[in-house]
């Protein structure tokens, strides 16, 4: 199951990404939908660190139980 989060992480990045790039390409014609995007962006952004974060915490603590 480990090997399955590891790749959900980056599922929150790739989200992050291309809400920044729609917030960009309708910032001119929908200014609502831009800022929503924009939200998007910043929560999946903030979601891929923590959990990154608890992610290596946890194989830490994996490891030094191992030893």
């Amino acid at each position: 199951m480990n090997k399955y989060l590891k790749y959900t992480i980056y599922v929150n990045l790739v989200v992050a990404v291309l809400s920044a790039i729609m917030a960009f390409n309708t910032w001119n014609t929908d200014r609502s939908r831009s800022y929503i995007f924009i939200f998007l962006a910043v929560i999946t952004g903030f979601m891929f660190f923590f959990r990154r974060h608890y992610l290596k915490k946890f194989e830490q603590r994996k490891r030094d139980n191992q030893q």
